[in-house]
């Protein structure tokens, strides 16, 4: 725990305004993205779950279980996105070959699809925003530097 929360001393307000800052301008990519799911007729957590399966590296073999730490969600509850993804035809689950158990995840051509669109439009919505996503973090990243020199003292 940071000593400024344990000891009852207060954070600085520039750092609490840095703070509030980035996560103004993290809220406001996060919703455009919900919205642009959305209106491509995925629920957000598809989108994201579309975007762990094809951008895990080859060497991953992604499961449910990847996805679900990936996604921070509970086994049953990607078990039940990805149900709904393949019920939808976005995605496809196939025995491992070497763990009968174990069902491996990939996209199919309608998934990859949905998901370029989106990527697409990410990608132009990040050039735009992305600099003052950066510039909050920055600001953020000085507050904390200057706080932990003064902790060190």
């Amino acid at each position: 725990m940071p000593k400024a929360a344990s000891d009852g001393q207060k954070a600085p307000a520039g750092l609490l305004a840095a703070l509030a800052d980035f996560r103004y301008e993290l809220r406001r990519f996060l919703h455009f993205s919900e919205s642009a799911a959305l209106e491509a007729g995925l629920q957000p957590q598809q989108h994201q779950l579309l975007l762990q399966v094809a951008g895990a590296t080859e060497s991953t073999q992604v499961t449910i279980a990847y996805v679900a730490g990936r996604l921070a969600l509970k086994h049953n509850s990607a078990v039940e996105l990805v149900d709904r993804s393949e019920r939808e035809g976005l995605l496809e689950r196939t025995a491992d070959a070497k763990d009968r158990r174990c069902a491996l995840l990939r996209l199919t051509r309608k998934g990859r699809k949905m998901l370029e669109r989106l990527s697409d439009a990410h990608a132009r919505e990040l050039y735009e925003m992305g600099p003052r996503l950066i510039a909050a973090l920055e600001d953020v990243r000085e507050h904390a530097v200057s706080a932990a020199s003064m902790e060190a003292q």
